[in-house]
């Protein structure tokens, strides 16, 4: 028998009664998680401030205008001092591909990570709860409160609790579409009723989504809504490291008898603190299941249990089945999957750095006109017609000249020394194209259109195409 000081039994006592308020979670009733302090709890809590630049973000402000800004009207993404148009809409696709190929090599890695730190759901929930054990007090007060007859009391904080839960929607809507517009204008339209009905719908949409997701359906929504949660399994294997209960260490487990532990258990008191304290209700001592968002907070709870009864941490812990079996874990660099999603992660990632310094300021295109190829003057010359379409991807007014090389004594029309092009416009110009017979040694002869910028002599355009004669 090890005697057991830094626990009396009344501690032992309030635990187990505090754990005997939690229920499996089958979806019919609310699950009160626990919150303890403790190091995963913090650093929840330091990643779930990655989402100030949710709302934040919009408020920075380049030069004369908003510093990120997706203006879907005038179809232009503004990125600090970069400007993607819709023809560079590849590059969205290229984000895309990054970032879901990282969330499934960070999977393979190290599980749900994502979801138990940063996920906009996790986090959101997280708040309403924090806000909830402020108002109404821990899960068995909670609990009660929730089976108790309404009376003033419980109205009122109830109606607080739902008001402030409510308006935490409304920011997260309204931060939304700062994002698509002018924040500071977007906020004045709001104040004076001048708002878009895209711009009421959006917020009306976040806050009840916000509002439902966050506020009732909590842990359902990572179960039954969220296709993460059903891929994940595909994307383990024995060397990702999770939260992991030592069964060797742990089994068979035992309460403690008047503050004792009792010889041949493990080291598992069965006191559910790891229960208590799952925002989705799964017991880790289960195995892996696909509740769990990999977010540690099991590992805070079981720690603060050892550290009181005098056994070492680690019971419940970051580790890979491999680790548990005592195998040596292999490096990343020799994991084939690890090295296949990282390899897609370099491709997409040079993808986009090549998009990024080669989105140039003009866009050309060159169509020739099919009826008729050509035409033969009078003079006995021949003449092209074609057009241009040209566009400004800058958001400033641009003045370029348009230059046509080919065969010599070639001569056009429509071209203009300076030309006006608006920004994020397609233009489009005739252009006449006249070569005399003589010089034309083909039936088809390559023909160069060059756009020269007045504002930036250094970024010019070059576009290929073919000046068609009569067969020689």
């Amino acid at each position: 028998m090890e005697k057991v000081t830094q626990l009396d039994q009344s501690h032992v006592d309030e635990l187990y009664a505090e754990a005997s308020y939690w229920h499996v979670n089958t979806g019919d009733e609310v699950i009160h998680a626990k919150r303890m302090q403790g190091r995963f709890r913090r650093i929840k809590w330091y990643t779930a401030t990655v989402w100030l630049i949710y709302f934040f973000g919009p408020y920075l402000r380049w030069g004369d205008r908003q510093a990120v800004l997706f203006d879907i009207p005038n179809r232009k993404f503004h990125i600090f001092d970069i400007t993607i148009m819709p023809q560079d809409v590849w590059l969205l696709a290229m984000i895309l591909l990054f970032f879901a190929i990282m969330l499934a090599a960070v999977t393979s890695i190290a599980g749900r990570v994502f979801c138990g730190y940063f996920c906009f759901q996790t986090i959101w929930t997280d708040i309403f709860t924090f806000i909830e054990e402020k108002l109404e007090g821990p899960p068995a007060k909670r609990h009660k409160l929730d089976k108790a007859p309404w009376t003033w009391d419980k109205i009122k904080i109830k109606a607080i609790k739902h008001a402030l839960w409510l308006l935490i929607g409304v920011i997260t809507g309204i931060a939304f579409t700062t994002w698509f517009t002018d924040a500071y204008q977007i906020w004045a339209e709001y104040f004076t009723l001048q708002a878009s009905l895209i711009a009421w719908t959006s917020v009306l949409m976040f806050t009840l989504g916000t509002y439902i997701l966050a506020g009732f359906m909590r842990e359902q929504t990572c179960f039954w809504l969220c296709p993460y949660a059903r891929i994940q399994g595909v994307m383990y294997d024995i060397q990702t490291i999770l939260p992991t209960y030592d069964i060797n260490r742990g089994e068979p487990r035992g309460r403690l008898v008047k503050g004792n532990t009792v010889e041949g258990n493990g080291d598992c008191i069965s006191c559910n603190q790891c229960v208590a304290v799952c925002p989705t209700g799964i017991d880790i001592r289960h195995g892996q299941q696909e509740g769990c968002i990999t977010c540690g907070l099991c590992l805070d709870a079981c720690d603060s249990v050892m550290d009181k009864i005098g056994k070492p941490r680690g019971l419940i812990r970051y580790s890979s089945h491999e680790e548990l079996e005592g195998k040596k874990p292999q490096p990343l660099y020799k994991r084939p999957r690890v090295i296949i999603y990282f390899s897609i992660m370099l491709i997409a990632a040079s993808g986009l750095l090549y998009g990024l310094t080669n989105l140039g300021t003009f866009d050309l295109k060159v169509i020739h006109e099919r009826q008729p190829l050509f035409v033969r003057l009078s003079d006995g010359s021949i003449q092209n017609k074609y057009i241009l379409k040209i566009l400004n991807k800058t958001d400033k007014d641009m003045h370029i000249s348009i230059d046509v090389d080919g065969p010599d004594n070639l001569t056009t029309q429509g071209v203009k020394e300076k030309t006006l092009l608006p920004s994020g416009k397609l233009s489009s110009f005739i252009v006449f194209v006249r070569i005399p017979k003589n010089n034309l040694d083909s039936d088809r002869t390559p023909l160069y259109f060059t756009i020269h910028s007045y504002e930036s002599f250094d970024d010019n355009i070059n576009y290929q195409s073919m000046f068609y004669a009569p067969r020689i």
